[in-house]
């Protein structure tokens, strides 16, 4: 996950381990000061560099932990709202089905009632009923008489009209 941060500090703790080493030995061996204060300098800087990226490697990681705890809220969110969602679609389907048990509608005319809310034309109703477009036009019919709606604008906003408030 944090891989090159992962090897960016092993690469720094050689260049450590080797400094240190060289340092020992140029001590041991009375170099001059500066070269001395040069390879500490290394050390140092190599250090802090560690010390930057352990820091870096334990904020992504408590990040990600943060992250991982809302995306897990958001899907039971998400799961519960669709349930919901279903619920009120199943509620709002039946209101529909007992609209259509109280116009007295037959079972051809609540089939082309339900393809009409869902948008289709009396030509893809009659096509997706294996029937002739003259059949659907008289059941359509039949349905805005005994709903007393005058066509299918009517028809639709008589059942989403309260969407819209």
């Amino acid at each position: 996950m944090f891989l090159k941060e992962i090897v960016l500090a092993g690469l720094l703790l050689i260049i450590i381990v080797a400094s240190v080493t060289d340092l020992m030995i140029d001590f041991s061996h009375q170099v001059s000061l500066l070269h001395l204060m040069g390879e500490s300098l290394v050390i140092l800087l190599s250090s802090g560099g560690i010390l930057y990226l352990i820091r870096e490697i334990w904020q992504r990681k408590q990040e990600n932990q943060s992250l991982q705890t809302q995306l897990a809220a958001t899907r039971q969110d998400l799961s519960a709202t669709q349930a919901r969602l279903k619920a009120a679609g199943q509620q709002y389907s039946q209101l529909i089905q007992d609209q259509f048990a109280e116009w007295q509608l037959t079972a051809s005319e609540r089939e082309v009632a339900l393809l009409l809310l869902k948008g289709l034309s009396l030509k893809e109703i009659a096509d997706l009923r294996n029937t002739l477009e003259k059949t659907v036009r008289q059941q359509a019919s039949g349905l805005y008489k005994k709903s007393a709606l005058n066509g299918r604008h009517e028809f639709a906003a008589y059942f989403f009209e309260d969407f819209l408030s």
